[in-house]
């Protein structure tokens, strides 16, 4: 099992800017979906030392606008780990740098496997959580993975998709 210091989270930290806005002058729905892939791979691949490849992401929620000028943080932490899933939960802040105080943007579960050198699965470090909000943060995401499998399975019956 791998201590909890701080190898189980990642934190960017950096200002939104003119390129990453839509038509609306507000930052870009893809881009907020990037930087959290970005954040959970370096989480993910922190945790295994290892290439991870991105399985899911579930709960993507866009709370607020996200304004050119503001400063972003985006916390990446592992809340659970399977045998080589590693599931993370990501949240997006964002503020005027001048007065730093930060309000959710965004938040989602990102589920990354480790691979080895040919692309197989790898086993990862066992995340144990220690504090409530831990515990609580990994039931909620069983909980996220539970309903990804159930939504696998609702295309393939319902649908006939694989």
């Amino acid at each position: 099992m791998m201590k909890k210091t701080q190898e189980n989270s990642v934190e960017f930290c950096f200002l939104a800017e003119p390129t990453d806005v839509n038509f609306g002058g507000k930052v870009h729905g893809g881009m907020v979906m990037k930087w959290i892939d970005q954040a959970s791979y370096a989480c993910a691949a922190k945790w295994s030392k290892r290439y991870s490849v991105t399985i899911s992401a579930n709960g993507i929620r866009f709370i607020r606008p996200i304004l050119v000028g503001q400063m972003i943080t985006v916390c990446a932490r592992i809340v659970h780990t399977g045998r080589s899933s590693m599931h993370i939960y990501v949240v997006v802040r964002a503020c005027d740098p001048k007065d730093h105080n930060y309000v959710v943007t965004n938040r989602c579960f990102i589920t990354f496997m480790a691979t080895d050198e040919s692309g197989y699965p790898i086993k990862v470090p066992q995340y144990t959580p220690e504090t409530e909000e831990e515990e609580k943060l990994e039931q909620v995401a069983m909980h996220a993975k539970d309903f990804a499998i159930q939504l696998d399975q609702d295309f393939e019956n319902q649908l006939g998709w694989k």
